[in-house]
């Protein structure tokens, strides 16, 4: 069919394409992706996700636990590398602060839309007229009252370090609640499903994109919406003159990425798919009920929303 020739020709042309190909497919190092770990489920899985695609590529992938403020510090100074969620709600000060003064990178912003917020299930406001406005679940703060911090309601906050101080907000908005935080994720979760069992009045921190919007109606909370940093730095402004954090958090918040700012030379290929990672809501939540529904581990789930987004992933690469 072929001619000697021809087929020392074809040969040749093969044995000087291979290298380009291996060359091509090869990290441009072998030390490590860190990847920052944090202590709510999307974030494990997604970050999860990133590390088993980048290591299809041929990259070592190490994950390095971080508090959700410290991080962006140790992203600038390249002690990590990579933070696939951050949440304007709760990382804002930090992460722009990183950005303008340490040298982190913005690495880009998910399509996703997020909101961070005190938030009620739906059998309350049948017992609190006048929701989601913040003035009438105060009227109604005596409902939400438990031995520990009788005679205000309680308030079921969030882990600590999430950095969001709502005993601040509860003094300057002179609300009769005591924000007590839990010590993780779960607990705000096992807190929900034992006073919805039996339909008890209940408000805690909540976000979206969740799972819990799959699992069970409610409403956010609506506070004096925020104008800029005003709320956070000028007393003046808002309802307190003499107070800040006299709000609530942005309610159409955004979710960005953040980099080591030697990332992109280091590993040009690697940057490139983290440049085009893009997350929706329903992504996302979807990542978060395949653990917190589903109860797999976060291996598990990772291993699952690779296998359902395969043209996502795809595109990431350029392929």
């Amino acid at each position: 069919m072929f001619s000697k020739s021809m087929k020392l020709g074809l040969a040749l042309s093969m044995c000087l394409a291979l290298p380009a190909v291996a060359s091509a497919a090869a990290p441009e190092s072998d030390d490590p992706i860190i990847i920052v770990q944090n202590n709510w489920t999307s974030q494990l899985v997604l970050s999860t996700v990133v590390g088993k695609v980048l290591e299809g590529m041929g990259y070592t992938v190490e994950f390095a636990p971080s508090d959700s403020q410290l991080q962006f510090k140790a992203i600038a100074d390249g002690d990590m590398h990579f933070q696939i969620e951050a949440w304007e709600g709760s990382m804002k000060g930090a992460f722009e602060k990183a950005v303008a003064e340490d040298g982190m990178v913005d690495a880009g912003t998910h399509d996703a839309v997020t909101r961070e917020e005190w938030w009620v299930p739906q059998y309350v406001v049948d017992k609190c007229p006048g929701l989601p406005d913040w003035k009438a679940l105060n009227k109604c703060a005596s409902i939400f009252t438990v031995a520990e911090t009788a005679p205000k309601g309680r308030f079921v906050g969030p882990p600590a370090d999430w950095g969001k101080n709502y005993a601040e907000r509860v003094k300057a908005l002179g609300m009769d609640f005591v924000a007590i935080n839990v010590g993780q994720a779960a607990t705000l979760w096992a807190e929900l499903d034992a006073a919805a069992s039996k339909e008890e009045p209940i408000v805690l921190f909540n976000w979206t994109p969740n799972f819990i919007e799959a699992k069970h109606k409610g409403m956010f909370i609506d506070f004096p919406e925020p104008e800029g940093d005003k709320c956070a730095k000028d007393p003046s402004w808002g309802m307190n003159p003499d107070m800040v954090n006299d709000c609530g958090a942005p309610r159409s918040g955004w979710l960005k990425k953040a980099a080591w700012k030697g990332l992109e030379a280091k590993y040009p290929e690697a940057w490139k798919v983290i440049k085009a990672i893009n997350f929706d809501n329903a992504q996302i939540a979807a990542a978060s009920l395949l653990v917190d529904v589903d109860g797999m581990s976060t291996e598990e789930a990772a291993e699952k929303w690779i296998a359902d987004n395969q043209a996502l992933i795809a595109k990431w690469k350029g392929m």
